[in-house]
Protein backbone atom coordinates (compact mmCIF):
# COMPACT_ATOMS: atom_id res chain seq x y z
CA UNK A 1 0.00 0.00 0.00
CA UNK A 2 1.55 2.98 -1.07
CA UNK A 3 1.73 6.51 1.07
CA UNK A 4 1.51 10.44 0.37
CA UNK A 5 5.10 11.85 1.95
CA UNK A 6 3.66 14.85 2.49
CA UNK A 7 1.36 13.42 4.92
CA UNK A 8 3.32 10.77 6.51
CA UNK A 9 3.38 10.94 9.98
CA UNK A 10 5.57 8.09 10.67
CA UNK A 11 8.32 9.80 8.52
CA UNK A 12 8.56 13.14 10.40
CA UNK A 13 7.66 11.33 13.92
CA UNK A 14 11.42 11.21 14.88
CA UNK A 15 11.90 15.05 13.75
CA UNK A 16 9.25 16.32 15.96
CA UNK A 17 10.29 14.22 18.75
CA UNK A 18 13.37 15.73 18.82
CA UNK A 19 11.76 19.19 18.14
CA UNK A 20 9.44 18.77 21.29
CA UNK A 21 12.80 17.57 23.74
CA UNK A 22 14.79 20.30 22.44
CA UNK A 23 11.51 22.69 23.62
CA UNK A 24 11.25 21.20 26.84
CA UNK A 25 15.05 21.32 27.90
CA UNK A 26 14.47 25.01 26.75
CA UNK A 27 11.61 25.70 28.92
CA UNK A 28 13.68 24.29 32.05
CA UNK A 29 16.54 26.46 31.47
CA UNK A 30 14.01 29.67 31.58
CA UNK A 31 12.45 28.64 34.19
CA UNK A 32 15.75 28.02 36.41
CA UNK A 33 16.95 31.49 34.96
CA UNK A 34 14.10 33.41 36.20
CA UNK A 35 13.59 31.62 39.48
CA UNK A 36 17.01 30.89 40.88
CA UNK A 37 16.21 30.49 44.11
CA UNK A 38 13.43 28.77 45.69
CA UNK A 39 12.55 30.06 49.26
CA UNK A 40 10.09 28.17 51.95
CA UNK A 41 8.75 29.52 55.45
CA UNK A 42 8.40 26.65 58.06
CA UNK A 43 4.96 26.28 59.18
CA UNK A 44 4.76 25.73 62.87
CA UNK A 45 2.31 22.58 63.92
CA UNK A 46 1.05 22.68 67.09
CA UNK A 47 1.10 18.86 68.68
CA UNK A 48 -2.38 17.77 70.32
CA UNK A 49 -1.59 17.07 73.96
CA UNK A 50 -2.99 13.55 74.77
CA UNK A 51 -4.18 13.27 78.56
CA UNK A 52 -3.86 9.75 79.85
CA UNK A 53 -5.86 8.93 82.99
CA UNK A 54 -4.71 6.24 85.37
CA UNK A 55 -7.16 5.06 87.31
CA UNK A 56 -6.02 3.40 90.77
CA UNK A 57 -7.02 -0.33 90.99
CA UNK A 58 -8.23 -1.44 93.97
CA UNK A 59 -6.39 -4.55 95.55
CA UNK A 60 -8.55 -7.78 96.05
CA UNK A 61 -8.26 -10.05 98.68
CA UNK A 62 -7.29 -13.57 97.16
CA UNK A 63 -10.44 -15.95 98.46
CA UNK A 64 -8.00 -19.35 99.75
CA UNK A 65 -8.82 -22.56 98.29
CA UNK A 66 -10.78 -25.25 100.22
CA UNK A 67 -8.24 -28.43 101.34
CA UNK A 68 -8.26 -31.42 99.69
CA UNK A 69 -10.37 -34.41 100.57
CA UNK A 70 -9.08 -36.36 103.34
CA UNK A 71 -7.25 -39.73 101.73
CA UNK A 72 -9.51 -42.45 102.84
CA UNK A 73 -8.21 -44.75 106.05
CA UNK A 74 -6.45 -48.14 105.33
CA UNK A 75 -9.01 -50.61 106.03
CA UNK A 76 -7.89 -52.15 109.65
CA UNK A 77 -8.60 -56.01 110.80
CA UNK A 78 -11.62 -55.98 112.75
CA UNK A 79 -11.56 -56.94 116.42
CA UNK A 80 -15.14 -57.58 116.65
CA UNK A 81 -15.41 -61.49 117.95
CA UNK A 82 -18.87 -61.97 116.78
CA UNK A 83 -17.43 -62.17 112.56
CA UNK A 84 -17.60 -65.84 111.75
CA UNK A 85 -14.48 -66.62 110.32
CA UNK A 86 -15.82 -69.57 108.19
CA UNK A 87 -17.66 -67.35 106.48
CA UNK A 88 -16.95 -68.25 102.45
CA UNK A 89 -18.52 -67.34 99.41
CA UNK A 90 -20.64 -70.29 97.76
CA UNK A 91 -18.84 -72.11 94.62
CA UNK A 92 -20.54 -71.83 91.28
CA UNK A 93 -20.52 -74.48 89.15
CA UNK A 94 -20.78 -73.97 84.81
CA UNK A 95 -20.66 -76.90 82.41
CA UNK A 96 -19.11 -75.89 79.35
CA UNK A 97 -20.38 -78.73 77.40
CA UNK A 98 -23.41 -77.05 77.53
CA UNK A 99 -24.69 -75.60 74.10
CA UNK A 100 -25.72 -72.59 74.99
CA UNK A 101 -29.32 -71.50 73.42
CA UNK A 102 -29.40 -70.00 69.90
CA UNK A 103 -29.38 -66.15 69.58
CA UNK A 104 -33.00 -65.04 68.61
CA UNK A 105 -33.95 -64.55 64.71
CA UNK A 106 -33.50 -61.25 63.35
CA UNK A 107 -35.91 -58.48 62.85
CA UNK A 108 -37.96 -58.96 59.82
CA UNK A 109 -37.18 -56.51 57.00
CA UNK A 110 -39.97 -54.19 56.23
CA UNK A 111 -40.84 -54.69 52.38
CA UNK A 112 -41.00 -51.74 50.35
CA UNK A 113 -43.90 -50.41 49.44
CA UNK A 114 -44.32 -48.68 46.01
CA UNK A 115 -45.94 -45.18 46.31
CA UNK A 116 -47.35 -45.53 42.99
CA UNK A 117 -48.98 -48.33 40.51
CA UNK A 118 -50.86 -47.90 37.25
CA UNK A 119 -54.43 -48.08 37.33
CA UNK A 120 -55.13 -51.81 36.09
CA UNK A 121 -51.48 -52.73 38.27
CA UNK A 122 -53.97 -51.52 41.78
CA UNK A 123 -55.97 -53.92 44.25
CA UNK A 124 -59.55 -54.16 43.23
CA UNK A 125 -62.29 -55.34 45.23
CA UNK A 126 -63.37 -59.03 45.24
CA UNK A 127 -67.13 -58.40 44.31
CA UNK A 128 -66.75 -54.76 44.02
CA UNK A 129 -68.59 -52.39 46.33
CA UNK A 130 -71.38 -54.25 46.27
CA UNK A 131 -69.27 -56.45 48.59
CA UNK A 132 -68.67 -53.66 51.24
CA UNK A 133 -72.25 -53.19 51.72
CA UNK A 134 -73.23 -56.14 52.53
CA UNK A 135 -70.89 -56.11 55.47
CA UNK A 136 -71.19 -51.95 56.46
CA UNK A 137 -73.87 -51.33 58.46
CA UNK A 138 -75.56 -47.83 59.38
CA UNK A 139 -74.32 -46.38 62.91
CA UNK A 140 -77.83 -46.25 65.13
CA UNK A 141 -76.49 -42.58 66.71
CA UNK A 142 -75.78 -41.32 62.87
CA UNK A 143 -79.08 -42.85 61.52
CA UNK A 144 -80.85 -41.12 63.98
CA UNK A 145 -78.94 -37.76 63.48
CA UNK A 146 -80.12 -37.43 59.67
CA UNK A 147 -75.93 -37.73 59.39
CA UNK A 148 -74.95 -38.65 55.92
CA UNK A 149 -71.51 -38.61 53.95
CA UNK A 150 -68.23 -40.00 53.01
CA UNK A 151 -65.64 -42.04 54.68
CA UNK A 152 -62.68 -42.30 53.17
CA UNK A 153 -60.69 -45.43 54.41
CA UNK A 154 -56.64 -46.05 53.44
CA UNK A 155 -55.84 -50.06 53.77
CA UNK A 156 -52.71 -51.71 53.14
CA UNK A 157 -53.61 -54.25 50.62
CA UNK A 158 -51.10 -57.19 51.82
CA UNK A 159 -49.76 -59.86 49.02
CA UNK A 160 -52.64 -62.37 49.48
CA UNK A 161 -55.00 -59.40 49.09
CA UNK A 162 -55.96 -59.13 52.35
CA UNK A 163 -56.14 -56.02 54.55
CA UNK A 164 -53.10 -55.91 56.45
CA UNK A 165 -53.39 -51.93 57.94
CA UNK A 166 -56.71 -50.06 58.35
CA UNK A 167 -56.73 -45.67 58.61
CA UNK A 168 -59.18 -43.41 58.45
CA UNK A 169 -57.93 -40.85 56.07
CA UNK A 170 -60.98 -38.51 56.37
CA UNK A 171 -64.23 -39.33 58.57
CA UNK A 172 -67.48 -37.89 59.70
CA UNK A 173 -66.79 -37.15 63.56
CA UNK A 174 -67.49 -39.42 66.32
CA UNK A 175 -70.67 -41.19 65.56
CA UNK A 176 -69.76 -44.20 64.84
CA UNK A 177 -69.26 -44.48 61.09
CA UNK A 178 -65.58 -44.33 60.83
CA UNK A 179 -65.23 -47.47 62.54
CA UNK A 180 -68.21 -48.81 60.53
CA UNK A 181 -66.80 -48.30 57.63
CA UNK A 182 -63.48 -49.63 58.96
CA UNK A 183 -64.96 -52.84 59.62
CA UNK A 184 -66.61 -53.06 56.51
CA UNK A 185 -63.29 -52.90 54.54
CA UNK A 186 -61.21 -55.32 56.87
CA UNK A 187 -64.00 -58.21 55.75
CA UNK A 188 -63.49 -57.63 52.26
CA UNK A 189 -60.68 -59.33 50.08
CA UNK A 190 -59.35 -57.60 46.94
CA UNK A 191 -56.82 -58.73 44.22
CA UNK A 192 -53.45 -58.02 45.50
CA UNK A 193 -51.35 -54.94 43.45
CA UNK A 194 -48.87 -56.15 40.95
CA UNK A 195 -45.87 -54.58 40.19
CA UNK A 196 -43.68 -56.19 36.94
CA UNK A 197 -46.42 -58.70 37.39
CA UNK A 198 -45.74 -60.00 40.73
CA UNK A 199 -48.05 -59.35 44.39
CA UNK A 200 -46.92 -56.53 45.86
CA UNK A 201 -48.17 -54.40 48.85
CA UNK A 202 -49.99 -51.31 48.36
CA UNK A 203 -51.56 -48.52 49.78
CA UNK A 204 -55.44 -48.60 48.51
CA UNK A 205 -57.78 -45.43 49.11
CA UNK A 206 -61.54 -46.18 49.61
CA UNK A 207 -64.59 -43.77 49.75
CA UNK A 208 -67.24 -45.34 51.30
CA UNK A 209 -70.74 -43.16 51.28
CA UNK A 210 -73.10 -43.24 53.87
CA UNK A 211 -76.88 -42.24 52.71
CA UNK A 212 -80.34 -42.89 54.39
CA UNK A 213 -82.60 -43.22 50.99
CA UNK A 214 -81.73 -45.58 48.13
Amino acid sequence: MRTNPNVDLKAKSRKFFELSIALSLLLHIVVFVIFPKFEFKPVDVAQATILVKVDEIEQTQQLRRPPPPNVPAVPIESEDEEIADDVTIDETTFDFADVPPPPPPPPEEEEEIPPFLPLEDQPRIIGGYAAIREHLKYPPIAKKAGIEGVVYIRALIGKDGMPEKIEVLRGLGNVGCNEAAAEAVRHVKFTPAKQRNKPVKFWFTIPIRFQLSD
